[in-house]
């Protein structure tokens, strides 16, 4: 059964040359981000998330809001096991899926068959699951006969159409999104709302960073409202939209 139990989680970014860093920028730092501090060496830190205490159950979706800096990527980061904390314990019980970053992978040399299967190898996709799937793909990613051409020739939209498509492949428990996903013109992203609805029931849990209030009222069922890499507000949309929105 899929399940995230963080419990007093702290996740350091050491920060490197900083003696060259003047105090204003410092102080900036504090202003928009984690906490600047030092750690027990003695080097300069940012403290992305600050004891974060946290449980997610099956069948919730989690809208994670703050401004820029608060720790909403990092926390997607330590959900998806890319960040270990630095300090406290995170436990993730189910198969993890990302959608934060759907080009990491693309090859610009290599066509855009290549790069499907590429792409899959990497989210783990079996490639006996890609060539029953690859028609599919291409169709969906309208890239016709581009789809025999090295990325590189590609407009940034028809980049994203294939990394994209190949992306949804996953059948996650745990999916995890950074912001909701816009590709291609307005009739191609009401396609790539409706395939990333049906993964998302597809999924557990969901835990989107956002900074949209009516993508929150409309998917989410629990609002986490960051601020300095700490938990300020954990409930529902209606408790807390109307506060961090106004």
């Amino acid at each position: 059964m899929a399940s995230v139990c963080l419990n007093k989680v702290c996740v350091d970014i050491p920060i490197y040359n900083s003696q060259g860093r003047s105090l204003k920028k410092a102080i900036l730092g504090m202003a928009t981000g984690g906490k600047i501090g030092l750690n027990e060496n003695g080097k300069t830190i940012v403290r992305s998330l600050d004891n974060v205490t946290l449980s997610i159950n099956p069948k919730e979706r989690v809208g994670l809001i703050g401004h820029n800096g608060a720790g909403k990527s990092t926390l997607l980061r330590v959900l998806g096991r890319v960040y270990e904390p630095t300090y406290g314990i995170a436990k993730i019980a189910g198969r993890v899926g990302s959608l934060i970053d759907v080009s990491l992978g693309i090859d610009g040399e290599a066509t855009g068959i290549e790069n499907i299967f590429l792409r899959a190898a990497l989210l783990g996709i079996p490639k006996e699951i890609v060539n029953k799937e690859l028609d599919s793909i291409i169709e969906f990613s309208e890239l016709g006969d581009f789809i025999h051409m090295p990325v590189r020739t590609y407009s940034t939209g028809m980049h994203m159409r294939l990394a994209f498509a190949v992306s949804t492949m996953i059948s996650p428990d745990i999916l995890l999104m950074d912001e909701w996903l816009s590709v291609g013109d307005k009739g191609f992203q009401a396609k790539a709302e409706k395939r990333l609805n049906r993964l998302i029931e597809r999924s557990s849990i969901l835990v989107i960073a956002t900074h949209s209030r009516s993508l929150i009222e409309k998917c989410c069922t629990r609002v986490v409202w960051l601020e300095h890499g700490k938990i300020k507000m954990d409930g529902t949309p209606n408790q807390i939209c109307p506060i961090y929105f106004s």
